[in-house]
């Protein structure tokens, strides 16, 4: 077990070991315990979090404030457009500053190109451990609740394991690719045949396909790609579907809605739910497109686990939190 995260950031998911990720898992589920039972999880009292937003978030902000508060600490929550960033605060005033003023800071920016590059700036210049709310390329803390998660409902020996992780088609907005790309390069750490399902113009930046390909010969599990949804269901354990951007394709926003619209049968539906294994659970970080993405039969069906999934992102984040900023 390796114990000593004090001052670590968490940018990547490749940032932690398996052995640390197995470390997080560990105190994440201890303290999800400690909650059910009501007892006092207070490591980080009189500390506090700088929350720094340049993306909308529901399940992100409320976690890392619930999650700050349960340690006995304070997270403080700044909307980019309140702050003086578009006049001249750069990311090197942000990490000299922050740091000087919080015990951590987390950040969230989404902007294809700029996001993980700010964030990585930021921790250049920063004393304190920086931690990626989500950016452009990875969603860590999303991927260490997925992770939560299927060891929950799964099991701790999780090799052989089929997780499909696929594109599903949403009419809202490009998605951005962090979830997917996390996923395929951290869960064959842990055992998993990954499957990605995707129509041709949705590919994954190239350096994270090596990155997960590399990750799949370390620990000598399967990594497939596909272009079809329905092949991809087929007695899978995990299914893991949802919406992200064209970014690789074409940096254009209206060019990738046009290229959306062309399908729309990219839709996790009960017929596609019954080809994989009959105890395979549905996944999706939220926030989704009902009936469009999904339909409510599978979102509020017995095979999902979106809720219990949305809860772990707050004891994971508590768990690194803990570590890190303690």
């Amino acid at each position: 077990m390796q114990t000593f995260l004090h001052g670590r950031d968490l940018i990547g998911d490749l940032d932690f070991s398996r052995e640390e990720v197995e470390t997080v898992l560990d105190v994440a589920f201890d303290l999800k315990r400690k909650r059910a039972l009501n007892e006092s999880t207070v490591y980080l009292r009189d500390k506090v979090l700088a929350m720094l937003f340049f993306f909308s978030s529901t399940r992100t902000r409320g976690s890392f404030e619930a999650g700050m508060a349960h340690l006995g600490g304070h997270a403080a929550f700044i909307e980019s457009r309140t702050t003086q960033i578009a006049h001249g605060d750069t990311p090197k005033e942000i990490g000299e500053i922050f740091g000087r003023y919080f015990d951590g800071i987390a950040i969230r920016h989404v902007d294809w190109g700029i996001g993980n590059k700010y964030i990585s700036e930021v921790a250049k210049y920063s004393r304190v451990p920086v931690l990626n709310m989500q950016c452009d390329i990875w969603h860590p803390f999303q991927c260490l609740a997925d992770l939560m998660t299927i060891v929950e409902k799964k099991g701790r020996d999780l090799r052989r394991k089929k997780m499909v992780v696929s594109w599903a088609y949403a009419a809202s907005y490009q998605k951005p690719m962090s979830v997917p790309q996390s996923l395929i390069v951290q869960m064959p750490r842990f055992g998993m045949d990954v499957v990605l399902a995707h129509p041709p113009e949705f590919r994954l930046m190239p350096e994270v396909m090596e990155m997960a390909q590399e990750q799949a010969r370390k620990y000598k599990v399967g990594f497939e790609v596909v272009d079809d949804m329905e092949e991809a269901f087929k007695d899978a354990d995990v299914i893991y579907a949802k919406s992200w951007g064209a970014m690789v394709h074409t940096p254009d926003a209206n060019e990738g809605a046009e290229i959306i619209k062309k399908y729309s049968h990219w839709i996790t539906d009960e017929r596609k739910m019954a080809l994989a294994k009959e105890d395979a659970i549905y996944m999706h970080p939220l926030p989704a497109d009902r009936n469009i993405e999904v339909t409510d039969g599978v979102m509020d069906g017995p095979q999902s686990v979106v809720y219990d999934e949305a809860e772990n992102r707050m004891h994971a984040q508590m768990a690194v939190m803990a570590l890190t900023m303690g």
